[in-house]
């Protein structure tokens, strides 16, 4: 049998590597599809699009979810003072369609973020019994809300939330954005997400699309309570289960997709603006560096030097293959970019530098600048 590498940073390379492999693997078949239910009435629901100065999505967000099939639906757009014509095509669709309302949003108060503000307008708008959160650049499958609904109304969840197909374009697209899987499976228990449904500390969820019921949602405080926050994908799981609800995240890659960002500059600075909320942490980024370093880049450093000097192969072989086989695997399933996972101790290389800067700026109390509004930097 072949011996363990001696040295005792090799052997952490190897363990941060299966081990993130390992759990990508279990993780993987728990973070399900929602299911189709024949036998549950999908029932009512308010979609809540925030909108600033989205004019090239904002129409094709409504259509996709207006093309929506088996549930009963009022569609809530906030212009959140745009300077485009986002209002205007919306003003447009709700002249056809009585489904659709245009809202302007209040003058944005000290201390609130953006888009927490004009979702706590919209929950207040909302009439439906449940509330569905949608980005503006998420576009919703003709079935989508139909399932989704019906996977609330089955289930023991008052908030669900998952990740819809991610839509790359850009170099530094196809290298960071399939990361979000990539994190999220590996580094997430979700056998405790699962099992302990109102655990504050196993909560997550994806803002680009969220449903709560209304209750839980009011009840809970709702978008209000995480006014200052930059990313209420997080924060808003674990406000409700704070409050004693529950909450639940699925795979929603057949049932909706999104572009992100457009350019580098977009992902750079998109990605990085809410980072110190996430891996960024001071509380976290040094052991996720630790991780994600030995894990995901060492490994092939290792292999290279290996080869280069002639020395044992197997140990590298397996390092380096436990880093690429959830890329693979999320290749297939997710629809990601072939490329990106190929270069995928860079794009890891990346996103550490990305969220050391992110930290950085925060503890320089640099403000970070989105949709044309400067925040406090995390």
């Amino acid at each position: 049998m072949t011996e363990l590498p001696q040295s005792p940073w090799l052997l952490l390379s190897l363990s941060c590597a299966v081990g993130s492999m390992l759990a990508f693997v279990l993780n993987l078949p728990l973070y399900r599809r929602p299911r189709a239910r024949a036998d549950v009435s999908a029932g009512a629901v308010s979609v809540l699009i925030p909108a600033r100065n989205e004019e090239h999505g904002i129409v094709a967000a409504v259509e996709s979810v207006l093309a929506s099939t088996g549930v009963e639906l009022e569609v809530l757009v906030l212009d959140d003072a745009s300077s485009d014509r986002t209002a205007e095509l919306v003003e447009a669709i709700g002249a056809r369609d009585a489904r659709v309302a245009l809202h302007g949003a209040p003058p944005l108060p000290g201390g609130w973020n953006g888009k927490q503000h004009a979702c706590a307008v919209l929950g207040g708008l909302a009439r439906h019994p449940v509330l569905c959160f949608l980005d503006a650049d998420v576009r919703l499958a003709p079935g989508a809300l139909r399932v989704l609904l019906g996977e609330l109304a089955a289930g023991r969840a008052d908030l669900l939330s998952g990740f819809p197909l991610e839509e790359t374009g850009t170099w530094l697209e196809k290298m960071l954005i399939p990361l979000i899987h990539f994190v999220l499976l590996c580094y997430l228990p979700l056998p405790g997400l699962r099992l302990l449904p109102r655990v504050p500390s196993l909560a997550a969820g994806c803002g680009q699309i969220m449903l709560v019921r209304r209750d839980a949602y009011h009840a809970s405080g709702g978008h209000g309570a995480i006014r200052t926050t930059m990313h209420d994908g997080i924060l808003l799981p674990r406000l409700l289960r704070e409050h004693g609800f529950a909450t639940d995240l699925f795979d929603l890659t057949e049932l909706a997709r999104c572009r992100m960002y457009a350019s580098p500059g977009e992902v750079w600075y998109g990605l990085g603006k809410n980072a110190t909320e996430g891996i960024a942490a001071p509380a976290r980024i040094v052991p996720f560096t630790v991780m994600l370093l030995f894990g995901q880049i060492v490994p092939p450093v290792w292999l290279l030097v290996a080869v280069l000097g002639k020395g044992p192969l197997f140990w590298p072989l397996i390092a380096t293959a436990a880093g690429y086989l959830p890329r693979a695997l999320a290749v297939w399933r997710f629809r990601q970019s072939v490329s990106g996972a190929a270069v995928h101790p860079l794009g890891v290389a990346v996103l550490l530098v990305l969220q050391w800067w992110s930290l950085g700026r925060k503890l320089l109390r640099r403000q970070a600048m989105w949709k044309q509004r400067a925040y406090d930097a995390g």
